[in-house]
């Protein structure tokens, strides 16, 4: 919980990790593979403040202590989602699949979700370990990485990534609806070597969204960057379709304060204070300094006068009761909004052209 000026902000971070990217966890023979991933993201700290960088030492594999310390202790946290990452063509054990970050649930108890995460070209056997895993943890949402490089079973037939609009993709979103797993986050955003940027296109979402309207949130990280506009224009278009703000605030509210106002700006215009989603995008980011940050942000100057105002309601929304919404949490009452401040997460309120301007 954060307080401040006697508001109460319940924090639920939507997008965070518990990984091992250490030396030990290089696939034979991909080393330079799994090195150059922990060194991209380790560059990406680098636009945090200067007292929040850690070692790579450090960031290639942190503690459970380290992780409460700097997300609940410190942090602000009250609830927080894994997203889990496989990559097990450069990390023997995955980067943080399922099975470590679930490791930790028991340790906080009422604290922590755990995602899952699909990918097509694994066929039938992907299919039943979605199943598997549902059945294991209730899953409520997944992550997926459509860069992610896959080989065949033999080891050869590598592929650099795939889309939501692929035939072999609908089983598995199908699966999800069979199941109940409603949120499903894609990372569509920076690309960290050696993946494809071009496979992190949001184009995809656009058709998927449609065809599970009623069914399904697709949740865009880091809302497509470097495609910010192409995104907020699909999001408008597809009422369930939401931003989350990991790397959007990390990775620009200290280092390009202009941009990073830039970017709040079209996504409070267009896609709406009830559609926005904090994570931090722990450990590539402490979530501590980007709790307070959006706290106190408001826009540079009065060249920014044409976009919605980033009011109390809206970082209530925005820091934890849109997110607490699509994962069905039942946030306190003291932490709620006041009657007439809007519901958290509706689909109807994104601020079109008229409503920001009336």
């Amino acid at each position: 919980m954060y307080e401040k000026d006697g508001e109460k902000y319940f924090i639920f971070d939507s997008h965070l990790h518990f990984w091992d990217a250490s030396p030990e966890n290089w696939v034979k023979g991909r080393e330079q593979f799994a090195k150059g991933w922990i060194e991209n993201f380790h560059g990406y700290q680098s636009l945090g403040p200067p007292e929040t960088h850690w070692t790579m030492e450090h960031f290639q594999k942190y503690s459970v202590e380290d992780f409460e310390k700097d997300v609940f202790q410190e942090g602000h946290v009250d609830m927080a989602v894994f997203q889990s990452t496989y990559l097990k063509d450069w990390y023997a054990k995955g980067f943080n699949d399922i099975e470590q970050n679930a490791a930790l649930l028991d340790r906080f108890p009422g604290k922590l979700i755990v995602n899952g995460r699909f990918d097509p070209r694994d066929g039938e056997a992907g299919l039943r370990q979605l199943e598997a895993d549902h059945e294991k943890y209730g899953l409520k949402g997944v992550k997926l990485y459509t860069a992610e490089w896959h080989r065949g079973t033999n080891g050869d037939g590598l592929s650099r990534g795939w889309t939501l609009k692929d035939p072999e993709a609908q089983p598995f979103l199908d699966k999800c609806v069979e199941l109940g797993i409603k949120n499903i986050h894609v990372h569509k955003g920076p690309t960290i070597w050696p993946l494809n940027k071009d496979a992190f296109d949001i184009a995809d979402v656009d058709q998927a969204a449609t065809s599970y309207r009623e069914e399904l949130n697709f949740i865009v990280e880091h809302v497509g960057l470097p495609r910010i506009e192409d995104f907020c224009f699909m999001a408008t278009q597809e009422p369930n379709v939401y931003a989350g703000l990991s790397v959007v605030t990390g990775g620009l509210m200290h280092a390009r304060p202009r941009f990073f106002a830039k970017c709040m700006g079209e996504l409070l215009f267009w896609v709406g204070e009830d559609k926005m989603l904090f994570g931090s995008d722990y450990a590539i980011w402490e979530p501590k300094w980007q709790v307070e940050g959006l706290v106190d942000w408001d826009y540079p100057d009065d060249t920014f006068s044409d976009y919605p105002r980033w009011t109390t309601e809206a970082k209530k929304k925005v820091l934890g009761l849109n997110g607490a919404k699509l994962y069905g949490i039942d946030v306190p009452a003291e932490f709620q909004l006041p009657e007439g401040a809007g519901t958290p997460a509706a689909e109807d309120d994104a601020k079109l052209v008229e409503k920001a301007l009336a």
